[in-house]
């Protein structure tokens, strides 16, 4: 447990600690994604007034492009100085932003027609992950949309270990846990049917689209102290 616990507390310090320094660039690092926001919104059915909400959401832009369909959409970051970049985009106010722990989201049970995150669980500790997931199942109303945008893998064995050997260059510790491991069983074991996945980025992305059937959620027992850390 003693190692689970300096986990979590390096988990936060250094999420803090690294996006507080990438936030002035980091909308720049995430121009590569420009095209695939719209995608994402696209391929999650979405219709004009649902709540949607954007869990990690850094600067926004995946939130943003969910409020260009008319949707009601909450972004949720854990790093005040990445929000501080979102809220200067939001001249339109199109977008309600507020510093938030996945692992313990504040709101009702069932309140959000759709939830997503982008490019962010690759990012963190498997239960930590787990416990996002968890949550956002929680937050989101029976038969709602589940969407989840991260890293994948080329089908050819060739580009496999060529983009995970690029991406290694960039990305945290957590990446190759991430990278295999299958995201679509761990979405189904918490009572999320996948009903699509759609590759992005030449194969080095994947978009999965769950419908939230079952009440299910899986809390591992190493969430019960996450929040002395938040």
């Amino acid at each position: 447990m003693d190692a689970a616990v300096d986990e979590v507390q390096e988990y936060y310090a250094l999420t803090r600690k690294a996006f507080d320094l990438l936030a002035p660039i980091y909308h720049w690092m995430t121009l590569p994604l420009r095209r695939v926001r719209p995608l994402v919104v696209e391929f999650s059915q979405v219709q004009p007034g649902a709540k949607v909400l954007d869990v990690a959401t850094g600067t926004g832009e995946q939130a943003f492009a969910f409020a260009r369909s008319s949707c009601d959409v909450i972004g949720v970051d854990l790093t005040d100085s990445m929000l501080q970049r979102a809220r200067q985009r939001n001249r339109e106010g199109k977008v309600k932003f507020e510093v938030g722990d996945a692992t313990h989201l504040r709101f009702a049970t069932k309140s959000f027609d759709i939830t997503c995150i982008s490019f962010a669980l690759h990012d963190m500790p498997p239960f930590i992950r787990q416990k996002v997931i968890s949550e956002m199942i929680r937050v989101t109303k029976l038969d709602g949309r589940l969407i989840v945008v991260d890293y994948d893998l080329p089908q050819n064995k060739l580009g496999r270990i060529l983009v995970r050997w690029f991406v290694s260059l960039y990305e945290g510790k957590y990446y190759d846990q991430f990278i295999v491991s299958d995201m679509g069983s761990l979405l189904e074991s918490n009572g999320i049917e996948v009903t699509d996945q759609l590759p992005i980025l030449a194969g080095a992305g994947r978009i999965w689209n769950g419908r939230v059937s079952s009440t299910k959620h899986t809390t591992p027992a190493s969430s019960r102290f996450l929040h002395h850390f938040c």
